[in-house]
């Protein structure tokens, strides 16, 4: 088992492209309505937002600037970005940079370690664990946590919002071997290899499959 301790702001200063594959193996637990539930992070995606780093991200919400929907991109590092995808699914990100500097890191997959009764309780049409927090939106349904009720929840002191309660431990040791690619279903060319922007643990059953998002397929040959 590989040792893990608690995530500080100086772990997550750097821009979401740095920080992603250190967030392999990382833990995050949720205690939401007296429920806690442990995941071991297993894939991640990194998102940019306006002037962060030397390539522009067309594929993320802070790509023109501030909004009342990525505000808390903007804000300190290790609040967790929740957002809501298809007006269904709540995602949860990893808040990366200098506070006024945007980028997040979303948590696409993970390993349900502890809770399992409580995760299986969320997630009652998963057939097998492996498949609990297999996907950002299953994800964000395994940990309890939703938008717009835990936006901007603080994971590096475990302040209570709204109910919820979120701490993030880190591996001592960087992860060896970590697998890089395009990111998955994200449209045009943000979805292609010209971002190979997402990170997962070879192997692992937990990993979401891969898929194009809307024209990245043309994109990627043009």
């Amino acid at each position: 088992m590989v040792s893990v301790r608690p995530a500080l702001a100086a772990d997550l200063v750097a821009f979401p492209l740095e920080v992603a594959p250190r967030l392999l193996g990382a833990h995050l637990t949720t205690v939401v309505a007296g429920e806690s539930v442990t995941v071991r992070i297993t894939e991640v995606e990194a998102y940019h937002g306006r002037g962060t780093g030397d390539l522009p991200d067309p594929g993320s919400h802070a790509r023109m600037g501030p909004t009342p929907r990525n505000a808390t991109m903007w804000g300190p590092p290790g609040h967790l970005y929740v957002y809501l995808s298809h007006g269904i699914h709540s995602c949860v990100n990893v808040v990366c940079g200098p506070e006024g500097v945007a980028g997040g890191v979303l948590l696409r997959a993970g390993e349900v370690i502890a809770g399992t009764d409580a995760a299986r309780a969320r997630r009652p049409a998963a057939r097998v664990v492996r498949d609990l927090a297999r996907g950002p939106g299953r994800f964000g349904s395994t940990v309890g946590l939703r938008h717009a009720l835990h936006d901007g929840i603080d994971a590096l002191r475990g302040i209570e919002l709204n109910g919820a309660i979120a701490r993030l431990e880190l591996t001592e040791v960087a992860l060896d071997g970590v697998a890089t690619g395009p990111r998955v279903g994200v449209a045009g060319v943000a979805g292609t290899a010209a971002f190979p922007w997402r990170f997962w643990i070879p192997g692992d059953e937990t990993v979401s499959p891969f898929r194009w998002g809307r024209g990245a397929r043309e994109a990627a040959y043009e």
